[in-house]
């Protein structure tokens, strides 16, 4: 038998899981799959937006593999804390993946970044998606408009929740605390800004057609920003994704006749954040330099300045990972280095250690990427398995974790906090609602 642990329980740590027990080359493989919450599925339940069903329903794949006989859910177990070190869980594992994913977003390294009412987007998703961790912050606040800086995925995501209406998300799993002041929100213009053109940025078309469909809102693009893109004229040239883009912004810029709505989304480009403004000791808007193409694929400032007021600032400029404690780290990357995901220690394989993920290859790519990158970590692992099998371990590594005064969640656990968040949205006339602190949540574990 070959015991593997994978800490981490969003899609890469899943899909390594899967990779392992599905295969036949290898018998009698049997993985635990660590995370540090109670829950299971990663940026999957804590990233992807409430009101994208589709989207959060690969949950039911990802359940799929969590269920299988030789597979294990282990949560509330956090590695890198309370001794539980690199090196003491391969004494208990012939081999450890680690699929930590990329848990800090990146900076803007701006004046002012930091006043009171200036926040990454990873805080304000963490929020309105219960996160245990997450700030119980006002966000919304006293806030009447929003910019939000940054032109992917996630800034789409965060400009298309505070455009919404609350009859909107009343049906999604946002937790009670965040749909109330979401409710009350006074927010009715939200900026999203980026320093390049329309034809660089990293939204992908099903995400940006999106704002143009919201009920309350309607999305306002100003033609003069999109005159500086050298593809806007002609994007025939550029990859399809990238040319649908320009199509749905120059859309937006040429219409006309737009019926009144309550809330507004500007779509700015070519604008970098030079300074975060202060007004009363908190964020009062942003300062932003004009740029220009340099003609080498980046922008250069020009030396002209415009104010966008806003008493709310979102950064969704990218995610960069974390070390863990214990393994090495790439800083100037932000992962862990490795060659096909074996870790590397002073440039040579270390036994029995793996990488898959974001922590692998950096915060790159869409929740399918996953898959292939999993796949070969899986298999390096495989072809270690003769020499690995021959470590001594653990004979049973979830009495070791209890013996070192681990408190695992299990499966049963965590069925048991499904079925808590399902009453607990029956209470509230609503769909199944999400416990957003730990102590709800271990409760509901029986962990309490």
């Amino acid at each position: 038998m070959l015991r593997v642990a994978v800490v981490g329980s969003g899609p890469s740590g899943v899909y390594t899981a899967q990779s392992l027990v599905e295969q036949t080359a290898v018998p009698d493989v049997r993985v635990h799959v660590l995370d540090r919450l109670p829950c299971p599925y990663g940026l999957v339940r804590y990233g992807v937006a409430p009101d994208h069903e589709k989207i959060k329903s690969l949950q039911n794949n990802l359940r799929t593999v969590l269920e299988h006989e030789r597979v294990g859910f282990v949560g509330n177990v956090e590695v890198g804390a309370d001794g539980l070190t690199p090196g003491r869980l391969l004494e208990l594992y012939h081999a450890v993946v680690y699929c930590v994913g990329a848990a800090r977003d990146r900076r803007l390294g701006v004046p002012g970044e930091d006043l009171p009412g200036s926040f990454s987007a990873t805080d304000f998703v963490s929020w309105y998606s219960a996160h245990p961790d997450a700030a119980a912050d006002g966000f919304v606040l006293g806030a009447r408009s929003a910019v939000v800086i940054g032109v992917g995925n996630v800034a789409v995501d965060v400009a298309r929740i505070l455009a919404r209406g609350p009859e909107e998300l009343h049906p999604t799993d946002v937790p009670e605390a965040a749909l109330g002041a979401l409710a009350a929100s006074r927010v009715r213009e939200v900026h999203m800004v980026g320093r390049r053109g329309p034809s660089q940025a990293k939204f992908t078309t099903k995400e940006l057609r999106e704002l143009g469909g919201l009920p309350q809102a309607r999305v306002v693009v100003d033609p003069s920003d999109l005159a500086l893109d050298p593809a806007y004229a002609d994007p025939a040239g550029l990859p399809a994704v990238n040319r649908r883009n320009v199509e749905v912004v120059r859309a937006w810029a040429e219409a006309t006749g737009w019926e009144p709505r309550e809330r507004v989304i500007r779509v700015r480009f070519f604008l970098r954040p030079v300074e975060v403004l202060e007004q009363g000791g908190r964020a009062a808007g942003v300062r932003f330099e004009r740029t220009v193409p340099d003609g080498a694929g980046g922008v250069r400032g020009t030396g002209a300045y415009e104010d966008i007021e806003a008493q709310l600032v979102l950064r969704a400029v990218g995610y960069r990972g974390v070390p863990l404690p214990g393994l090495p780290f790439d800083a100037s990357r932000g992962t862990v280095p490795h060659a096909a995901g074996r870790v590397l220690r002073d440039g040579a394989p270390s036994a029995g250690e793996y990488v898959a993920g974001w922590i692998k290859r950096g915060p790159t790519g869409v929740i399918g990427t996953n898959r292939p990158c999993a796949k070969e970590t899986a298999t390096s692992l495989l072809a270690d398995a003769p020499a690995l099998a021959r470590r001594t371990v653990a004979d049973d590594p979830l009495a070791a974790l209890r013996a070192w005064g681990v408190r695992p969640v299990e499966w049963p656990g965590w069925l048991s906090i499904e079925q808590a968040e399902a009453a607990l949205g029956r209470t509230l006339g609503r769909g199944s609602v999400k416990i957003p602190d730990w102590p709800g949540l271990l409760a509901a574990a029986g962990r309490d």
